[in-house]
């Protein structure tokens, strides 16, 4: 494929854009490229159609969750999810109690990590609905694809991933209370930088920080360069909820809006995604996710979790410690990779220490069975070589659920590694959905 051959020079052409992502860790703030490999992941039409059942099904639960949780707590009372694993949880802000947001919608961007099993089955990993990032990575690279070997899409039909930015402006322009739509960036020194600014511009709205937004009178305002005051009604914050607002959550923030939560309990502007959403992507809710798709909906999961266990329960502490070298353990409050440990890569003493944890904070850990998921081709020196890959799929919800026909694909450069991670060395590709 003449693609193939231009690898180089979309990499050349990523660079000289600044598609960069940034680790900062231990007070230390490190930027790098993100390596992008050519050869895409190819999903059929039929099989995307059935991803994207799945995926809708899954995202209206998670919704229909977070609105109760926060409000009538039907699902606690029915004794189908414990106390325990909502309020432990980190993710659950006691300052949401009450609150449903514009339009009902918690989660309007989710991002669902998933992997292809080898026993052909697809499997979610992971529901990220906070701040889920990286939708910008595959639209810039199928953009540079397309100029540096147009003639490769003239001969396959793949659905167009351009409009990723029509459908983020839709979902903020459904909950927008009155007024502009505005993406919130920490600033410069934040991980997913590029991807603020690029979804602002491809958007048409302003990039703001903290220092250009004011709330006065019970309203959100937007200052510009002028001193011009305009009212905004979405906020898509790429900010974490403790650092949001320093009146209403973590007071040592420097970088969020003081009082924005209180004109949000109001129901004048909206933000995006709600505040709160972190109790549906805890690692230990995530067991919980079949239950609530047939609680709230009536229905069977069309997708699977990877096999799970809850060391909370006697019966799946036992499982865990009887099975311990086969499983994949992971702490519930990590990301990135991070909180990651396999069983049969300990050492005697790492796992004895280890299952002392355990024992101590049943609560912080989940373990799951290591998914045989399918490797992907990727060019390494001129060379096709396997490497383990996941996919993360976006859902966009306004009026209903959109699954974007692409996605980012991240796989792991590291031939003995099933962590693909951008902040543990992964790389990433484009992801074709056939039209036909």
């Amino acid at each position: 494929m003449d693609l193939y051959e231009r690898a180089d020079t979309v990499n050349e052409l990523l660079a000289r854009y600044g598609v960069k992502f940034g680790i900062y860790k231990n007070n230390h703030f490190h930027e790098q490229l993100f390596p992008f490999d050519a050869i895409p992941r190819i999903i059929e039409k039929k099989e995307f159609e059935y991803l994207e059942r799945g995926l809708k099904q899954r995202v209206a639960a998670l919704n229909l969750f977070l609105k109760d949780i926060y409000n009538e707590k039907k699902i606690l009372k029915d004794k189908v999810v414990p106390e325990e694993f909502i309020y432990a949880s980190s993710g659950y802000l006691a300052q949401c109690e009450g609150i449903v947001p514009s339009k009902g919608v918690y989660s309007h961007i989710s991002g669902i990590d998933l992997v292809y099993g080898k026993d052909g089955e697809w499997y979610i990993l992971e529901d990220n609905l906070r701040v889920p990032s990286g939708a910008s990575y595959p639209m810039i690279a199928r953009e540079l694809c397309r100029r540096s070997s147009p003639r490769t899409f003239q001969s396959i039909s793949v659905a167009d991933n351009r409009n990723y930015a029509a459908l983020l402006k839709k979902t903020l322009d459904y909950v927008n209370t009155g007024g502009l739509s505005v993406v919130m960036t920490p600033g410069r020194y934040n991980a997913a930088y590029f991807e603020h600014s690029y979804l602002a511009e491809r958007m048409h709205v302003p990039l703001v920080t903290y220092n250009d937004l004011i709330v006065e009178n019970d309203h959100l305002y937007f200052v510009d360069y002028d001193g011009k005051r305009q009212q905004v009604g979405a906020v898509y914050r790429r900010i974490s909820d403790e650092y949001l607002d320093p009146m209403n959550f973590n007071p040592a923030s420097v970088i969020g809006i003081p009082h924005v939560f209180d004109i949000y309990r109001k129901g004048n502007v909206a933000l995006v995604n709600a505040p709160g959403n972190g109790i549906g992507d805890d690692k230990g809710i995530y067991y919980f996710v079949p239950r609530m798709i047939r609680y709230y909906l009536g229905e069977e999961p069309i997708l699977h979790n990877a096999p799970t266990y809850l060391p909370f329960y006697e019966e799946d502490m036992k499982y865990v410690l009887e099975h311990f070298d086969t499983l994949v353990l992971k702490d519930v409050a990590e990301a990135g990779g991070y909180g990651v440990v396999f069983g049969s890569s300990m050492t005697a003493k790492q796992k004895e220490d280890f299952i002392a944890l355990l024992k101590r904070e049943p609560r912080r850990f989940i373990a799951q069975e290591v998914i045989d998921f399918c490797d992907l081709p990727i060019l390494e020196k001129g060379e096709q070589v396997m490497r383990k890959a996941d996919l993360r799929a976006f859902v966009l919800t306004s009026d209903e659920p959109v699954v974007w026909k692409s996605g980012l694909t991240r796989f792991s450069r590291n031939p003995d590694s099933f962590i693909v991670n951008s902040s543990q060395g992964g790389g990433f590709k484009d992801t074709w959905v056939l039209n036909q």
